[in-house]
């Protein structure tokens, strides 16, 4: 179960998301999985954007936020 939603930035702070969970959002809102380059996950969104995930357990604070605001100003 998901703790964040697309729409919603932040609804538990207490608990960092994993590289999965960060993924899944990412492809609920339209990106799509490219390839693996070690424990990465490259995605690509409309046109020529990429994002790179980590797939750690928990992601650190600032990478998260950086991240969430990429899926936010994406748009759908």
């Amino acid at each position: 179960m998901l703790r964040y939603h697309i729409n919603v930035v932040c609804l538990d702070s207490s608990m960092p998301l994993s590289g999965k969970e960060m993924r899944r959002l990412y492809e609920q809102a339209g990106w799509i999985f490219v390839r693996q380059n070690g424990t990465s996950h490259v995605i690509m969104g409309r046109g020529t954007e990429r994002e790179s995930i980590p797939m750690h357990r928990e992601l650190k604070k600032g990478l998260e936020r950086k991240l969430l605001k990429r899926i936010k100003g994406s748009g759908k």
